[in-house]
């Protein structure tokens, strides 16, 4: 295990886009990708509860921290879905999600993390595939703290509930599509 508690050769990524739900849903399905854990980066509160962050006043953002294989998966193909799974141009929100803690942020673990998420977002805005900037935040990984129990494999146990059937699955559903190249059989 190296020092993150990740098995050797493997690397950590942590994303934020909105609800963690949403994102775990996705990553989880992406080859290559070990484990995804919900919970909270970028604030100044140490172990934030749901109910904390949820009020938007310690600093974190909801996140995935996403252990992957790099020799199965590149970090540029999970920055490619990272990108294609959200709206990173509207600040401090994701639908009705609305808060600093569902702004679109990129926590980097290394200079190449930074380096590569900040080349694909300055060729995003110079293509302009959206009307309004992106104002993704990319910053330093700092801390991670995991979140509570029932947010972990949220969808995978609660794929009736209200949320998970009108905002995830639809999210799946184009997720399915564009990537089914690089989907996990089932």
């Amino acid at each position: 295990m190296n020092s993150s508690g990740a098995k050797s050769g493997l690397k950590e990524a942590t994303f934020g886009e909105g609800c963690f739900w949403c994102m775990e849903a996705i990553f989880q399905r992406l080859q290559g990708v070990e484990k995804v854990v919900s919970g909270y980066s970028g604030g100044h509160v140490a172990d934030p509860t749901y109910d904390q962050v949820c009020t938007g006043t310690t600093g974190h953002a909801e996140v995935c921290q996403v252990t992957y294989d790099p020799a199965r998966v590149s970090y540029d193909e999970l920055l490619e879905v990272f990108w294609k799974t959200h709206d990173p141009t509207t600040l401090n929100r994701q639908g009705n999600d609305v808060g600093t803690q569902y702004r679109s942020v990129i926590f980097y673990h290394d200079d190449e993390q930074r380096q590569l998420a900040e080349s694909y977002k300055a060729k995003l805005a110079s293509e302009h595939i959206w009307n309004r900037p992106v104002v993704t935040e990319i910053t330093r990984f700092d801390k991670f703290w995991p979140a509570e129990a029932y947010h972990q494999d949220y969808f995978k146990n609660n794929p009736g509930q209200g949320y998970c059937r009108l905002v995830i699955t639809p999210k799946l559903e184009k997720f399915e599509k564009i990537f089914k190249d690089r989907l996990k059989s089932r």
